[in-house]
């Protein structure tokens, strides 16, 4: 089990960096990260979890878990040559 919670901390982090560089590439980062974590709500709610009586505790898991990494990202720092204005 320790192996699996290691391979997902893992999948998560390469995950939060994929998402932060397209962020920084983006125009309006903090608009494309707040679309793009409203678009990862909306697959966890859609997501079809079968064997289990009370999939809704799955889904808050896996809600929560989103948000989590979400909030580790900022809006990207301004360029040095602005700083040094």
């Amino acid at each position: 089990m320790d192996e699996l919670n290691g391979r997902m901390i893992a999948c998560q982090l390469l995950i939060a960096g994929l998402i932060a560089r397209v962020a920084n590439d983006s125009t309006e980062p903090l608009r494309f990260l707040t679309d793009f974590r409203d678009e990862m709500h909306a697959v966890v709610r859609g997501i079809n979890i079968a064997g289990m009586e009370n999939t809704e505790r799955v889904r808050q898991s896996a809600r929560q878990t989103v948000d989590e990494l979400f909030s580790l990202m900022k809006p990207p720092s301004p360029p040095e040559s602005e700083i040094a204005e």
